[in-house]
This record gives C-alpha cells, sequence and structure tokens, in this order.
C-alpha cells in the first residue's frame, strides 16, 4: 500500500484510535478506581491516610513500619446501565445534501459488564518495608452495534491496562513514613468503527485498530500520625504509553477501495497524574471518620500522537479534574467492621468534545461495606456501590477521509440519559 493512500483512509482513523484510550463505566474517563474493597466500602475517603497493602495503589507510604507481611486479593464486579440515544446525527457526503445519518436511534447499555482483578503484598523488616501490588487502573469494554447511529464514531472498544507497582517504604520515625514505587504498566487496546462509502446505497466499510505496548511511570507519598489524626498526601505520576499497532480497513467500494488493507502505525498518549491528600480521625474507640481529594491532571491527556504512515497529533483538549469523598469506619465489635461514604467526582470531558465512545459526565458514587475478621490471619471485605451519572451531551463533530476530496463530516447530535453503574466487590486480607 502506498503511504499516499495508507493518509487517505488513516485520515479518517486517527480519532478514533484515539477514542481506544477513554471512555469507562464508573470512573473518570478511563480511569477505574477498584483496587481495594476496604476503599470502596468507604467510598475511597481515607485511602492515601491508611495503612497495610489495601492502601499501597493510593500511598507507596502506607506498608511503612509493617511487622511481618500481608496480602490482600479483590475482585470487583462492575455492571454499568445507561442509554446513549440520537438528537438528530448529520451525514454530508461529497456533492450530496445532508442526511440522517440513520440506523437505531437508541443504544441501551453500550458499556459492557465486567470483573476487575487486583491485589498487593507486602513485607517489613522493622522499619522498612517492600511491596507489590498488581491492578488494572484504565480498563474498559464498549460495544455497539453494526446497525448503531452511532457506529461512525464508535463500534467495539477494548482497553485493558496491567499495572505493577514494586514499593519501598520507610519509617523515618514512629509519626513519619515515607514510600516510593515504580508503575510498570501494559497496555492493550482494539477497537473498531464503522466507514461510510461515498454512496449512501453501499454497504458500510469498517475499520479495526489494535495496539500494545509496555511503559513506566512512578509514585511517592507521605504519612504523618500522630494520636487519633493520620494524614497522607501522595503522587502518581503520569504514563506515557508508547503503542505499536495495526489498522485493518475493509469493505470499502468503488473510488475508496484501494484503501482496504492492513497497515503497520503506532501511537503514543498519556495518562493523568494524580496528586492526592487524605485524612483519618478516630473520633471515638469504634468511629473513624475520612476525606479524601484527588487531583487528576486529565490534561496530560491533550492530544493523540500518531506516527508513520500518518504523522499527525489529534486534539482531545481533556481538562484537569477534582473528585471528593468522605466516609466513615464504624467497628462495631473487634471482628466485624462496617463502612460507609460518598464521592463526587468531575468529568475531564468538555461539552462540544464528548464522543459516543467516550460518553462520560459528572457521577456520585454512594457505597457501604464491612469487613469481618474470621481469625487474627485473615479478614473478608465486601462493599457495594451505587454510582449516578449526570446526563450530557454527546456532540463531538468527526470526519471520514478529513482532508481529502472525500470527506465527509458526521455532525454528531446524541445525549447520554439514565446512567448508573452498580459495582460489588469481595476481597481477603491475610497476615503472615
Amino acid at each position: 500500500m502506498k503511504l499516499t493512500s495508507g493518509r487517505v483512509f488513516l485520515s479518517s482513523a486517527v480519532s478514533f484510535f484515539a477514542m481506544a484510550v477513554a471512555g469507562s463505566a464508573h470512573a473518570q474517563a478511563f480511569y477505574l478506581q477498584e483496587q481495594s474493597v476496604r476503599g470502596q466500602g468507604r467510598a475511597f475517603s481515607g485511602e492515601a491516610a491508611d495503612t497495610g497493602v489495601d492502601s499501597l495503589w493510593w500511598n507507596p507510604a502506607s506498608i511503612a513500619g509493617m511487622e511481618g507481611g500481608e496480602a490482600a486479593v479483590h475482585a470487583s464486579a462492575i455492571l454499568p446501565r445507561g442509554k446513549v440515544s440520537d438528537n438528530g446525527t448529520v451525514i454530508v457526503r461529497p456533492a450530496s445534501a445532508p442526511a440522517s445519518v440513520g440506523g437505531d436511534p437508541v443504544e441501551k447499555n453500550p458499556i459492557d459488564n465486567g470483573v476487575l482483578p487486583s491485589g498487593a503484598i507486602a513485607y517489613g523488616f522493622g522499619k522498612v518495608a517492600v511491596g507489590l501490588a498488581v491492578s488494572a487502573p484504565y480498563n474498559f469494554t464498549t460495544n455497539y452495534a453494526e446497525d448503531s447511529w452511532a457506529r461512525y464514531t464508535a463500534d467495539k472498544t477494548k482497553l485493558r491496562t496491567f499495572d505493577i507497582q514494586p514499593t519501598l517504604a520507610v519509617a523515618v520515625t514512629p509519626e513519619l513514613y515515607l514510600g516510593a514505587a515504580l508503575n510498570i504498566e501494559h497496555a492493550d487496546a482494539t477497537l473498531g468503527n464503522y466507514l461510510p462509502n461515498l454512496s449512501a446505497l453501499l454497504p458500510d466499510g469498517h475499520q479495526t485498530l489494535s495496539g500494545k505496548g509496555w511503559d513506566m511511570g512512578w509514585s511517592v507519598g507521605a504519612q504523618y500520625h500522630t494520636g487519633p489524626l493520620s494524614l497522607g498526601v501522595s503522587y502518581k505520576s503520569s504514563i506515557k504509553h508508547k503503542l505499536k499497532g495495526t489498522v485493518l480497513t475493509e469493505g470499502l467500494l468503488g473510488p475508496l477501495a484501494g484503501q482496504n488493507g492492513e497497515i503497520a502505525t503506532r501511537a503514543t498518549f498519556s495518562t493523568p497524574w494524580q496528586a492526592i491528600g487524605s485524612v483519618r480521625y478516630k473520633a471515638t474507640d469504634r468511629l473513624t471518620l475520612n476525606a479524601q481529594v484527588v487531583r487528576y491532571g486529565w490534561s496530560k491527556f491533550d492530544t493523540i500522537d500518531l506516527g508513520a504512515p500518518i504523522n499527525a497529533s489529534i486534539p482531545e483538549d481533556y481538562k484537569n479534574s477534582w473528585s471528593y469523598a468522605a466516609g466513615i469506619d464504624y467497628m462495631v465489635n473487634p471482628e466485624w467492621t462496617v463502612r460507609a461514604g460518598v464521592q463526587y467526582g468531575g468529568t475531564p470531558t468538555r461539552d462540544g468534545e464528548r464522543d459516543a465512545r467516550v460518553p462520560d459526565s459528572n457521577r456520585w458514587n454512594f457505597s457501604a461495606g464491612t469487613s469481618y475478621a474470621v481469625s487474627k490471619a485473615i479478614t473478608v471485605d465486601a462493599a457495594a456501590s451505587y454510582i449516578s451519572f449526570k446526563d450530557a451531551a454527546i456532540d463531538r463533530t468527526t470526519a471520514a477521509y478529513a482532508g481529502t476530496a472525500a470527506q465527509t463530516p458526521i455532525l454528531v447530535n446524541g445525549t447520554l440519559t439514565d446512567a448508573s453503574a452498580l459495582v460489588f466487590s469481595l476481597g481477603a486480607r491475610v497476615k503472615f
């Protein structure tokens, strides 16, 4: 395939490849926070200030001062719901009048259910502790029908990440803990979308993009414990992912038939940094109050940079955002603890830039959970969350074959409504 013809069909693909790393059922854009069942039970309101392996993802200092070992495993079932509806999306083919994009005008539950695993282990040698956390912080799957009104901007999308976090922590004094970690992360993205042929009488073509790669970031944190008060601060760096992959185009007819085929390319994007502040206060022997604020550096996801033969940058224009959480832990008896919390998260997506592949919006997270110590060594955790999303416009204009004589704009006009998610989690912690 010649480079020039590759540019023609890939010009319509680059924005869709960008979306392979955006969009999720219940966390900000493509970030999932279910790395701890204990944390979920209080809506992730005290994680950076708490101790033990369940806080390792949020603060590498959490394991400092441990005596002996601790391990935890978790699994979260995520059940998203919602409608993505057409309000009059228009396609403008060359030398043709604007026309309705057609297809099924309402797509119900386009984000698939899923199970998210995670786990961590640590061992303390007096003041020094080492740990390892394994998680999947950026993970989702969307699945639009082949006759959906959104088919030109979203078809089937899958993103899988695996984060391996080796950690070292030190108790500098009995009150002050410091920690640092590497975040070694693998990303694997696959997505598809339909492409319009130049005549409305012809069936659609199809495009599938895929890529994968390993990259690395870092985390640092500190905790201060004095009497009933615990404070925690941490920072997780952005990770610049460099994916090596392919683009497969099929089913284009007439003047576009020469664009069918497979071509190799690369894409680069960055995940957001996180700055986390947390406080826990033991108000009584049984009641602990928690609060946490997170600043997300989503502005790092400003462009998707495509390598040869495309050599282009696609603007995403995400904005930095916040989440706020408050919650409680209440010890019913020495074996049994109950939790509850609420969290508000703002979306980093902007009006006018929201795509059907990224039906993200502001949300409220209401959570409850419990822990039961089966023995001195084993504790079982459970949690449930209900996340409610604000209705939002889906309104990002795109174009197939952009910058060529075949340019075909799609003027997107849709809405996300009735969106929510249920999350049910189980976990266990073991001391050894």
